[in-house]
């Protein structure tokens, strides 16, 4: 019976020794240790065909390339770009193209790595061009705001448009809270749409439009909050005046919980850190505190002076503040790494109107 027993426990083990052996351990993900290069988007002097660059910034030997798309491939990088972010391996360039029906509206997926590009993802049809303006990523897709006032939805995997949804008018700036997308709907001269004044809820499990918050006139910036609150700019316009707003939004009840009085032109959240940029010719940098929604000191705190100040992107990695100068708005601009303590570490030319980066990594 004892050697029965020990027969049946020994031909057990072997057959989970053999299972074992055949199950594939899942891949573990490398891990940046250092940030080796800056990708800065720079939008080029406004209403001139295909003068949108990047720049690339190789940290180690401080070398500038300042077209840098089209060095990797040989053509330009469009008209108009409007946002440049990572998700993965790759970044994902929105160019919106002149907002005619040129069929220069497109999404450029490029490899971080080499700076090539994997696919130009056409925005466009036989009548108008979708104009995409942002993007969002969450659970392997990417969501696209576009001026005709659909969220294009794009499988990061295959790079195909999965499917559009018609969600508000000329659509600026997402957040993701809470599995739901909030976009911001702005006035822009160029295209005509009643729906101005609001942030459109998306919810992203059914892909479905929820509904629509009530703000300010001429939404175009959003940012999010770990808690969930999400933080509004609104530009109003010139002629007839209506005055610009600040509004604090809830994505637990998705309705407008206060209004400030601040004429902000950008806000930038990094986990409890945040950072908006205030005034024009010349603009600031100031810090933000999210708990209390009160404006604070100057980031730069070592005397560096910036001309206009465009764009803010921290790097994940290492905490730095990466911020765009764009100059006159019509020349070469600059950007400038700052250590989280506000001072200088490096900085470097561009190409005209630079905004944000993506950041390229070494890994273990």
């Amino acid at each position: 019976m004892m050697n029965k027993l020990n027969l049946f426990t020994l031909a057990g083990l072997l057959l989970a020794f053999s299972a074992c052996k055949k199950e594939k351990l899942p891949p573990i993900d490398p891990q940046p240790n250092a940030t080796t290069g800056v990708y800065v988007l720079c939008e080029g002097p406004f209403g001139q065909k295909n003068k949108s660059t990047i720049t690339y910034y190789e940290i180690a030997t401080k070398a500038i390339e300042k077209d840098y798309f089209k060095k990797q491939n040989g053509i330009d990088l469009g008209t108009g770009a409007s946002a440049l972010k990572q998700y993965g391996s790759k970044m994902y360039c929105m160019v919106t193209g002149d907002n005619s029906t040129a069929k220069d509206a497109y999404v450029e997926v490029i490899s971080i790595a080499t700076g090539k590009s994997i696919k130009r993802i056409p925005f466009y049809n036989d009548t108008k061009d979708f104009s995409p303006r942002n993007v969002a990523f969450y659970k392997g897709k990417a969501y696209i705001s576009c001026y005709d006032g659909f969220v294009t939805k794009v499988d990061t995997a295959s790079l195909n448009i999965e499917a559009r949804l018609d969600a508000g008018g000329a659509m600026e700036e997402m957040a993701i809270v809470n599995n739901k997308l909030y976009i911001t709907n702005s006035l822009h001269p160029y295209v005509s749409n009643p729906i101005n004044s609001s942030v459109s809820v998306v919810d992203l499990n059914s892909f479905t439009k929820l509904k629509e918050i009530a703000v300010s006139f001429n939404a175009n910036k959003i940012a999010a909050t770990a808690t969930g609150d999400l933080f509004v700019i609104t530009r109003g316009q010139y002629l007839p005046f209506v005055a610009p707003a600040f509004e604090k939004l809830s994505s637990v009840s998705d309705s407008k919980i206060q209004t400030y009085a601040y004429d902000l032109n950008a806000i930038t959240v990094a986990g409890t850190k945040a950072f908006v940029i205030t005034g024009d010719y010349p603009s600031a940098l100031k810090t933000f505190n999210i708990t209390n929604a009160t404006i604070g000191a100057d980031f730069i705190t070592d005397g560096t002076t910036l001309s206009n100040v465009y764009g803010v992107t921290v790097d994940p990695l290492t905490n730095d503040v990466y911020v765009a100068d764009a100059t006159d708005y019509s020349t070469d601009g600059n950007f400038f790494c700052f250590a989280a303590d506000g001072k200088k570490k490096f900085e470097f030319a561009t190409g005209t109107i630079p905004q944000n980066a993506v950041f390229k990594y070494s890994y273990k």
